[in-house]
């Protein structure tokens, strides 16, 4: 009965378009009347939500978010485009393959699938229009690809699910992220193979591409910040806390001092959209820690899970229905809050099951991260949309292709652990 009404007065909340946190505050609150008097539940809420965000690892969020915006606005998404054009511009159909590259490189850069939308999708979608593409079958390539930023380190998901799990490495996060996010990269080429084989696009012209040695010395600036970010946290040089400062200061000097395409008077609004997009964040946190809390008070996650195990005790099957349930949720809720929230209720149940909490982060993240691009919440889509000029409607024929390379990446990730688990398993993370 008790989780009956939560998740039906959240439902209805967000079926009224009340912002996120506040839907679970108050079907938290509505809740809680039902169990505990009105005072201590208020009392209760109020402290989880300050509980919910005292945590050191989340102080790498605000960095991360920053560097995200300093990078959008520092000229690195087009120096990133021109060498992603010496890469496979010369291929047929290749800008199609320059902007899954390009969206994947910046978005592993800025940590933000946004960031990677707008900022890549501003020049590739014109361009791409120009060379035979028609503008919305662009627009999903650019919404699509700008996902794999979500798992190629570094990810601010990544920090909010090792939260959510209860001190899962992020480091270990971190690096498993790598060959699930090129995987997807890879198989969103396919698809936009079989799109130029069938619409017989032509390679760009040879004076189209710059040279590579130019255009990769423009770029290498941008490309060293990974591994300087990644290679500081795996050799201990600094925390991922840390690591966001320095990503801080990295693109700050890339953009106003080697790139110059920021000035002092522009970073007050930078600073002033971080702090929005920060406060955002830590309110759907704090929010979600509350539910979280009378979750496990209520041994909702172990009831769930008990069910789970009652319909199959094949991991893979369980896997599947789990898989299918965050489709299904990513496609009306954001990405953070249905970490923060399901995390808790299906963990227990995939550990019972002998998954590493490591491996199923990485298919929770990958799974989440089609609902970025899905109807009706989306925030990337209707971000890619925007920027391209086009309905939704238009866009849904050509995405799906796109859908369905995505969703074979995720079947891929979900049947072999090693896609996740091989990499920290080599440098000794876990």
């Amino acid at each position: 009965m008790i989780s009956l009404i939560l998740f039906l007065v959240f439902t209805i909340l967000l079926i009224i378009n009340l912002p996120i946190a506040l839907a679970i505050i108050f079907a938290t609150l509505v809740t809680m009347l039902f169990t505990i008097d009105t005072l201590p539940a208020i009392t209760t809420i109020a402290q989880r939500l300050a509980v919910g965000i005292d945590s050191f690892a989340l102080l790498a969020i605000p960095y991360f978010i920053l560097s995200g915006y300093l990078m959008g606005q520092g000229g690195i998404a087009a120096r990133l485009v021109n060498f992603a054009k010496t890469l496979v511009g010369r291929l047929p159909g290749g800008l199609a393959y320059v902007n899954v590259i390009s969206c994947a490189l910046f978005g592993s850069i800025s940590g933000s699938s946004v960031a990677a939308t707008s900022a890549v999708g501003g020049f590739m979608i014109p361009a791409m229009e120009k060379e035979g593409y028609n503008r919305p079958f662009s627009a999903a390539v650019t919404v699509t690809a700008a996902t794999t930023g979500m798992l190629i380190p570094p990810s601010n998901i990544l920090i909010i699910y090792s939260l959510a799990s209860g001190g899962v490495s992020i480091a270990a996060l971190f690096i498993a992220g790598y060959l699930p996010g090129i995987l997807v990269a890879l198989l969103l080429m396919l698809a936009c193979a079989l799109y130029v084989k069938r619409n017989k696009i032509k390679p760009l012209e040879k004076e189209a591409i710059d040279p590579f040695w130019p255009s990769f010395i423009g770029a290498l600036p941008s490309l060293l910040l990974v591994f300087v970010i990644i290679g500081g946290i795996i050799g201990g040089v600094f925390t991922p806390t840390e690591a966001g400062v320095v990503a801080v200061l990295y693109s700050l000097i890339l953009s106003v001092v080697i790139y110059r395409e920021l000035k002092i008077s522009d970073l007050y609004p930078i600073l002033i959209k971080s702090v929005i997009t920060t406060s955002i964040v830590m309110l759907l946190i704090g929010s979600s820690s509350a539910m979280s809390w009378l979750m496990t008070y209520e041994s909702i996650p172990q009831d769930i899970s008990q069910l789970l195990l009652t319909l199959s005790d094949n991991p893979l099957i369980v896997l599947l229905i789990i898989n299918l349930i965050l489709l299904v949720i990513g496609t009306f809720m954001d990405m953070t809050p249905a970490v923060l929230i399901f995390t808790p209720i299906l963990l227990p149940v995939v550990e019972n099951l002998g998954i590493s909490p490591l491996h199923f982060g990485i298919i929770m993240i990958l799974n989440l991260s089609i609902g970025l691009c899905s109807p009706p919440v989306g925030s990337v889509l209707f971000i890619g949309c925007s920027i391209a000029k086009v309905n939704i409607t238009e866009i849904i024929r050509p995405i799906i292709p796109l859908y369905l390379a995505m969703i074979a990446a995720l079947v891929l990730v979900t049947i072999f652990p090693a896609i996740s688990e091989f990499l920290p398993t080599l440098l000794g993370l876990i």
